[in-house]
């Protein structure tokens, strides 16, 4: 679905137009692409946190120019800010977001970005630290509603050493958090934005390269066939990942086309099958030696007000968004399943955490995602797998074509970002959290949504 008023405001008679009469301005995002420079140059490394040296030097290796102060920038523009606030324990120590923060702020680029470095305040205990902390929840998500052109800011929290600080830090936690910080950096977080992501010193693996991270990675995606799912499926492929795709087999002829395209296989069932989980891993072992990545997109919407909602449509719905994924995951992740290393990502959405008129069925089940990736998270760490959950807002699908002109651009408009976001979006978020290096993020449920005002 084509957003006519974001093209047209990006032409300079459009542009005009807009400022005149003080109409939103939606910009282009910058959105990955392989040998893409990680991030415009240069980038404010600021703060005494714990992770500030090993950020510089992240940078620095990815031919990343960086400052330690707007001295040091000259007369030129910000491509990003990287803010390392993980030793602040008090409220004075805030203090240091207004002075280094708000005069690089106004020195930001177009489609910058803006990375705040926390600790997690889930494992401090002293109620001064703890509030501490959570105030840079708070500033992240409001400063990403005031940001334009196209800039985000997202908050990154790190784990503390044992006894209770974020000094020395290990190595694994700087790595963990360093390629938490490079996600955001990047292309690939074009439409994530005031979003917190907690991160732990789990060990990882590095990424067998920068452009192909999934080099020699076997994933499953459900609901392959079109839309979000087709979008998944080509970044996997993109990223490396030799892609088993899934859709039903009414969708079997825009399947094919899907797994042809990616050089992968189709799969043909229904998820709500019994011997769903069965099929799709013995598939994935029997053509292409194993499984690493199962990503659940497949879902459907039965919309209807509660009131006039009838047993076939709430069924249906749980059935298919809920139901199949515990169902498969009995097999999934069974003795012969996903072993070390292994990858979970479930959809939810937006409704699953602000509710919609009219989805009481779907937003049900995207909620009950969000709850199962949080009590699934332990459980599978123990086993050397994550498993994260990705809740896209409004995105440019055939469905979104489908919704009434006004609530549309209502919708789009209604983001820090003032426009809708594209499956690749969702696709490059769920392509990170798979990586090997992402080990250190477990048990997330990631908002895709361009900070939506409604729920996020």
């Amino acid at each position: 679905m084509t957003d006519q008023y974001s093209d047209f405001v990006n032409t300079p008679f459009g542009k005009n137009v807009a400022q005149r009469l003080g109409l939103p301005a939606p910009v282009r995002l910058r959105r990955y692409e392989p040998g893409q420079i990680l991030c415009e140059s240069p980038v404010l490394v600021a703060g005494t946190g714990s992770y500030a040296a090993s950020v510089r030097s992240l940078l620095t290796n990815a031919a990343v120019s960086v400052v330690g102060s707007l001295d040091e920038l000259g007369e030129g523009r910000l491509g990003g800010i990287v803010l390392d606030l993980s030793d602040a324990r008090r409220p004075s120590d805030l203090a240091a977001l207004p002075e280094l923060a708000a005069p690089a702020v106004k020195r930001l680029a177009r489609n910058a970005r803006v990375v705040v470095l926390g600790t997690d305040p889930t494992q401090l205990t002293d109620p001064v630290q703890v509030a501490t902390q959570r105030a840079l929840d708070g500033f992240t998500r409001s400063l990403a509603k005031e940001l334009r052109a196209g800039a985000t800011a997202n908050l990154v929290l790190g784990p503390v050493r044992e006894g209770g600080t974020g000094e020395g830090v290990s190595q694994q936690a700087e790595a963990n958090v360093g390629e938490a910080v490079r996600f955001f950096l990047s292309g690939r977080s074009a439409f994530v934005d005031g979003q917190p992501v907690r991160v732990s010193d789990a060990a990882a693996q590095a990424n067998p390269s920068v452009d192909r991270p999934l080099d020699g990675r076997v994933a499953v995606v459900t609901g392959a066939a079109r839309g979000i799912g087709a979008a998944i499926a080509r970044t996997l492929h993109r990223d490396g990942a030799t892609v088993v795709c899934v859709d039903v087999p009414a969708a079997g002829e825009a399947l094919a086309r899907v797994a042809n395209e990616v050089g992968g296989t189709a799969l043909q069932l229904d998820v709500t099958a019994e011997d769903a989980g069965r099929r799709t891993l013995d598939h994935a072992r029997t053509r292409h030696g194993g499984l690493d990545i199962v990503v659940h997109n497949a879902g459907i919407t039965r919309d209807k007000l509660f009131v006039n909602m009838d047993e076939s449509r709430w069924d249906s719905v749980m059935a298919v968004n809920l139901a199949s994924i515990l169902q498969m995951n009995e097999t999934l992740l069974g003795p012969d399943g996903l072993g070390e290393g292994g990858r979970l990502v479930c959809l939810s959405s937006q409704s699953g955490f602000a509710g919609n008129r009219g989805q009481t069925n779907y937003s049900a089940t995207k909620a009950a995602i969000i709850g199962l990736v949080g009590a699934l998270a332990p459980q599978l760490a123990e086993r050397g797998i994550t498993i994260n959950g990705v809740a896209p807002g409004l995105i440019e699908t055939e469905m979104t074509g489908k919704m009434p002109f006004a609530t549309r651009e209502a919708a789009r408009r209604l983001s820090s970002l003032q426009q809708g976001g594209l499956p690749v979006d969702v696709a490059d978020t769920i392509a990170w959290l798979v990586q090997p290096a992402s080990a250190g993020v477990n048990g997330q449920v990631i908002r895709v949504c361009g900070q939506n005002m409604i729920g996020a």
